[in-house]
């Protein structure tokens, strides 16, 4: 098959972004617009003079480094119409690479400097989101986060919050930040409440720290998904844990190679945990931070993993699978995904 074929073939593939964080989506050129609209000055006045200040380049050292270019963008994320707005243009740049399912998360206590509560952040992320849903066709949730950073009392005011809109546009509730610094054991507390609001869980583990965490996260904070997990080799009864209980991987390539998660391309588990059985996922993490797209994620794997359009499509289906959607949500997704993949000749079983 030829280069130019194969590129085709993923780019008309239908896709799932299952981990993919909202202040890690917004373009430069929106920045600079939010910021003309709040009265904020910014460091640049063109598009790509800003660039440098929210998008990391490959030497960055850490995810800690990694983590330090929202700080940059959140100040201009603290209002119902920036909410609304890059929401709704999270599900447009989605829609413009054929993804028809997406999950956006966000920390909603990191937009309320200005007055908002843990509730309106959701409510107005949700506004943009079915904006877009209707708009451009793609089905479209929220995962609320609980910042490891954080209080108990402020992640718990998450999960209350979150647990209002489940089923109404929320999916799941989600523990992120500085892994390394605070493992997930300190959150016992918070994801307790989630499991007794009947929310879903993905936590972020096995990324900036070793598989303990990830181990803790299925064990006692209730996950079904892990963010990244790429380090879960590093201890065989965890793998044994992950695949005994059917755990799914939101692995997400360039910004596992980024944060130092692993040590280069050559390093990445994505195919070793593939062809063993392991349900792996594809996604972007966060577009503009790391410079990419969900297409190129999956081009990355086909030139570096020789991952075949076949093998590409049963790992768009593991997302697929893995969605944070009622059975007959669900069960439609699968046959709109299933019918697509059998004309591009990608039978599905």
């Amino acid at each position: 098959m030829s280069e130019q074929h194969r590129e085709e073939i993923i780019r008309q593939m239908p896709k799932v972004d299952l981990h993919l964080h909202l202040d890690g989506c917004v373009g430069p050129a929106t920045l600079l617009e939010l910021a003309r609209e709040q009265g904020a000055e910014l460091p640049a006045s063109e598009p790509e003079g800003l660039l440098p200040y929210m998008q990391v380049q490959d030497d960055c050292g850490s995810l800690a480094e990694y983590l330090s270019k929202f700080d940059f963008v959140l100040p201009l994320l603290q209002t119902p119409e920036a909410l609304i707005r890059t929401a709704y243009e999270t599900v447009k740049h989605c829609s413009a690479h054929n993804c028809k399912y997406v999950e956006v998360r966000f920390g909603p206590q990191l937009h309320r400097a200005k007055g908002l509560s843990a509730g309106d952040a959701i409510r107005y992320v949700l506004e943009g989101l079915q904006l877009g849903e209707r708009e451009f066709g793609v089905m479209a949730r929220a995962i609320a986060i609980c910042m490891r950073s954080h209080s108990a009392e402020q992640n718990l005011e998450v999960v209350e919050a979150a647990s209002k809109y489940v089923g109404h546009g929320v999916a799941a509730v989600d523990l992120a930040g500085d892994e390394a610094s605070f493992p997930a054991g300190l959150s016992r507390d918070v994801f307790a409440l989630a499991k007794r609001c009947g929310i879903p869980v993905t936590i972020h583990a096995g990324e900036a720290a070793g598989p303990d965490n990830i181990r803790e996260a299925i064990t006692n904070l209730g996950a079904t998904r892990i963010g990244h997990g790429v380090r879960m080799r590093e201890n065989g009864d965890v793998m044994k844990l992950v695949q005994g209980r059917g755990i799914t991987l939101e692995m997400c390539p360039l910004s596992n190679i980024q944060t130092k998660a692993v040590r280069g391309w050559e390093d990445y588990p994505i195919r070793e945990y593939f062809d063993a059985g392991y349900r792996v996922t594809v996604n972007t993490d966060n577009p503009t931070v790391s410079g990419t797209t969900i297409t190129r994620e999956y081009e990355w794997l086909a030139e570096r993993f020789a991952f075949t359009p076949q093998e590409l499509a049963r790992l768009v289906m593991n997302g697929v699978d893995a969605a944070f959607l009622n059975n007959e949500e669900k069960e439609a997704l699968r046959r709109q995904f299933i019918r697509r993949f059998n004309e591009m000749g990608l039978v599905i079983g």
